[in-house]
């Protein structure tokens, strides 16, 4: 299986709209209601907001293909872009995404090394995340690289405020 790894530009801004509200609503579309779904997509997924999400000098989005088809995508922010002030020297994974066609093919596990590759090269001592309370499978994946809950904070989507769970990792020199 030929994986690849590529920077997102604002070329890709429509393949990014689309693999996001598709691999979001397969993730979050059966626990919610339709109309707290839709106004999270709506507001979160707006070509408007990508565009300047894109643009951000302190967020990175990166694209993993398989034999070239789009299989899912990560979203890196370190600096301000981050959503919250967890440590000095961090970075966060904002979005960590794999369609579902795409599941148990090793992609996520590919998606959060690269990530913590970047940590490393920028020489961050910590990578964090916010990962839905009872989303348990995204929990254990976490869990299983040495990810630690260090706290929680609130989530909506649309008006429903949810709880994340905030899991963080100590930055090792190398990817085990």
């Amino acid at each position: 299986m030929k994986t690849q790894i590529k920077k997102c530009t604002l070329a890709d801004l429509s393949d990014l709209q689309k693999i996001s509200i598709e691999t979001f609503t397969d993730t979050f579309g059966a626990e919610n209601t339709e109309k707290d779904l839709q106004d999270y997509l709506t507001k979160n997924y707006d070509l408007e907001k990508l565009t300047r999400e894109l643009q951000h000098p302190q967020s990175d989005f990166y694209f993993i293909f398989v034999q070239e088809q789009l299989a899912g995508y990560l979203k890196i922010n370190s600096g301000d872009a981050q959503t919250e002030s967890i440590a000095e020297n961090a970075l966060e994974i904002e979005r960590i995404y794999v369609r579902r066609s795409f599941k148990g093919q090793g992609l996520g596990k590919a998606l959060m090394e690269h990530a913590i590759k970047i940590a490393i090269q920028r020489q961050k001592t910590v990578i964090w995340l916010g990962v839905w309370e009872f989303n348990q499978p995204a929990i254990a994946f976490y869990q299983k690289r040495d990810f630690v809950k260090t706290g929680t904070h609130s989530f909506f989507l649309g008006q429903d405020e949810q709880t994340d769970w905030i899991m963080e990792k100590i930055i090792k020199e190398e990817i085990q």
